[in-house]
């Protein structure tokens, strides 16, 4: 998925994104600053890689990690949410799971949970990604890029336009 086409879409939407990255470790982030003229869309990014800081800095639910651990589409859906609020966003990007090498928080190597948020809108994603630990993060990212490209390209197909 193209950060590209994300930034483009942002940027003639008037919109603003902010990411809550676990597994990617800012590589969301990163692709999208990587786009010339991102300044405009992009206001930045949290990494929480420990699940404490999930709720501490992201307000991602205590009792979600308690119940299911930090490896789920609802805590996902809550560090897009906690992203884009946090840091005043109209869209946010989430990002959690297990990269690998080896199993964690009771799940398998390549379990990974993306979500966007737009508004009211959520979307997440489960993947099941074989590969190496960098293929599983660019996987994570290029799924967390196309949600929001999705609820983006939405939003365009019903939102009225001046003639």
């Amino acid at each position: 998925m193209s950060a590209g086409a994300v930034v483009e879409r942002l940027r003639r939407a008037g919109l603003t994104v902010a990411t809550g990255e676990s597994l990617t470790g800012g590589l969301v982030s990163a692709a999208l600053i990587d786009v010339p003229g991102a300044s405009r869309a992009v206001l930045g990014g949290v990494v929480t890689y420990a699940t404490s800081l999930k709720a501490q800095v992201l307000g991602v639910e205590q009792a979600v990690l308690d119940d299911g651990g930090p490896v789920q589409a609802e805590v996902a859906r809550q560090l897009a949410l906690g992203a884009a609020r946090l840091l005043g966003a109209d869209c946010g990007i989430g990002t959690t799971g297990v990269a690998g090498p080896g199993p964690a928080d009771g799940a398998p190597a390549g379990t990974v949970f993306v979500a966007a948020s737009l508004g009211g809108a959520v979307r997440a994603r489960r993947l099941a990604v074989a590969g190496t630990r960098p293929l599983v993060r660019r996987a994570a990212v290029g799924a967390g890029l196309a949600l929001l490209l999705g609820l983006l390209e939405d939003r365009e197909q019903t939102t009225p336009v001046d003639r």
